[in-house]
């Protein structure tokens, strides 16, 4: 069974259905908390690639939401400087898997490894939207699926 690492918020249900799909397909999930990673500049460039930088932020985060941040406005530097101190700015999940890395579900590699169109279209974006502030942080930590 091959391991994906999956990148996440606590008690989003997006994350969780996502993780679910991957689960059905027959990947084991290791599931890990974005907002407390010690995340550096250099690993979490790894999970953006060639995208724009507009596509690395979490468009339901509050503070895009509310327009105090423009993703369509700043460069790479300033974006993740902004992400390093505010992790529910970074879109999710972020996945990986061996050398392969992306944020969000609707793109490579993982669209590849799911082959289902229609059902990546169904666990992408926010199941609150109409809540500004999104989902809820968990009362008690999550503990990851599994950890190697």
């Amino acid at each position: 069974m091959t391991a994906i690492v999956f990148f996440q918020k606590p008690g989003c249900g997006t994350n969780a259905r996502q993780m679910a799909m991957l689960e059905r397909a027959g990947y084991l999930v290791d599931a890990r908390n974005l907002l407390t990673e010690p995340w550096t500049r250099e690993r979490l460039l790894g999970f953006f690639g060639t995208t724009p930088v507009a596509s690395w932020f979490n468009p339901a985060a509050p503070r895009v939401k509310s327009g105090e941040i423009v993703p369509d406005r700043l460069d790479a530097a300033s974006a993740l400087a902004l992400m390093m101190a505010d992790p529910l700015l970074i879109r999710r999940p972020l996945v990986e898997r061996g050398d392969e890395r992306c944020a969000g579900f609707d793109r490579e590699p993982v669209t590849s490894w799911l082959r289902d169109a229609d059902a990546l279209k169904a666990v992408q974006g926010c199941t609150r939207p109409d809540v500004p502030a999104g989902c809820p942080e968990p009362a008690v930590p999550v503990p990851p699926a599994v950890r190697p």
